[in-house]
């Protein structure tokens, strides 16, 4: 982009004001606001508690957005309380996007999903990384214990509409696209940084550095 030039002078209609999206959609009903809660109750605990995919969402001190997206068996994430959750860190592939973000920006967001079901659940609060050995090992998998672990204080918390998962017809099978043509990791990771070598070798050298160990 050149210095001082809008990237989006091309569109019409730009919207700069809550107030103009008010104008063409209106309020939102009551119960649509008053739905937001500061704890996990017993509702929100129990599609936590039967979520085995989420997706995390942080940003740099200066806003910039990174979302990662985290699975376990159902439950991986660990109610504490009605006020702390704990999310285990599993082997990756070594970036800690996350954590480098958490550790200026303490603050995340994540989206509980439940195969099979149009309803997500929305959380955000306050977190730090921790070494606390006792938690840890309470999330252990096949003898496994995670390095880290995430501890959220729970500061927002409301259940999503299904409409989402609906349109996009998330959970059946039979409208699902063809993927097959897409590329795999593997064929990405060399297209997008420009490497000079094989899928082959390129699944060789993650295998090396453990960078495909579940566990």
């Amino acid at each position: 982009m050149i210095e001082g030039q809008d990237p989006f002078a091309k569109f019409q209609g730009v919207i700069h004001s809550l107030e103009e999206i008010r104008e063409i959609i209106g309020e939102p009903p009551p119960p649509v606001i008053a739905k937001v809660m500061d704890h996990i109750d017993s509702v929100s605990r129990a599609i936590i508690e039967k979520s085995p995919f989420i997706v995390m969402a942080s940003a740099t001190p200066d806003a910039y957005p990174d979302i990662s997206p985290k699975g376990d068996p159902a439950g991986f994430v660990k109610v504490l309380d009605e006020k702390y959750l704990a999310i285990p860190d599993r082997p990756g592939n070594k970036r800690v996007d996350t954590f480098g973000n958490l550790l200026q920006n303490p603050y995340l967001a994540i989206l509980f999903m439940i195969p099979g079901k149009g309803e997500t659940l929305r959380i955000t609060g306050e977190t730090r990384i921790v070494r606390d050995q006792t938690l840890r090992e309470s999330m252990a998998i096949d003898g496994r214990v995670p390095d880290f672990a995430i501890v959220m204080h729970v500061e927002r918390i409301l259940i999503h509409c299904p409409k989402c998962v609906l349109r996009a017809k998330l959970w059946q099978p039979e409208q699902w696209p063809d993927s097959s043509a897409t590329a795999g990791i593997a064929e990405a990771m060399i297209a997008h940084a420009r490497l000079d070598t094989t899928p082959q070798e390129l699944e060789a050298m993650a295998v090396r550095e453990g960078l495909t160990r579940l566990y």
